[in-house]
């Protein structure tokens, strides 16, 4: 029975939490919460919080196996992971990249909800573009130039200027101002 209660205090917890920020949620089944977070390098961050029999379990999908430079990607991720609060980047069978962690129930407040939704957010964020320069640059690359040859919208490759081959009209200081 005191772990049902504390199920269901964890529940109105993240409830709470989620409800305070304003934060899309779904809720899949229940002690299942799929919360949407808005940022700003990866411009949605999902996070899963499972409420189980006696912890509450963390995860958010970071990005999917990189394409190349595998061992400094990987690398360069797990030397991220000692810094990092009740969670760590972790990487499935495939190699696709995760976040994750797990919290005693009797930790779940709306205040420690909102601590891990922050770190989640600020982990994934901050770490997002650097990432994509490890694992992914060939591809972006490839796509800066197929985008600059056809005049298309190169609003969210900025941060990825300096990986691009100069184009005519498309140097850096030439890429409109706004939104990535």
């Amino acid at each position: 029975m005191q772990t049902q209660t504390a199920r269901e205090a964890a529940a109105r917890a993240i409830t709470e939490a989620v409800a305070e920020a304003g934060l899309e949620t779904e809720l899949p089944r229940e002690g299942s919460f799929l919360v949407t977070i808005p940022g700003r390098a990866k411009l949605k961050t999902l996070v899963w919080l499972e409420v189980g029999p006696h912890s509450l379990g963390v995860t958010s999908f970071f990005c999917r196996q990189p394409d190349e430079n595998h061992g400094e990607f990987y690398r360069w991720l797990m030397q991220r992971n000692s810094g990092m609060f009740g969670m760590a980047f972790a990487a499935d069978e495939v190699g696709d990249v995760y976040i994750r962690g797990r919290l005693p129930l009797e930790g779940v407040t709306p205040e420690e909800v909102d601590r891990l939704l922050g770190c989640v957010l600020t982990y994934s964020d901050e770490n997002f573009n650097r990432a994509l320069e490890l694992g992914f640059a060939s591809a972006i690359r490839k796509e800066w130039k197929w985008r600059a040859e056809r005049g298309h919208d190169m609003r969210n490759l900025r941060a990825f200027a300096h990986l691009a081959e100069p184009h005519a009209g498309t140097e850096p200081a030439a890429l409109p101002e706004g939104p990535s």
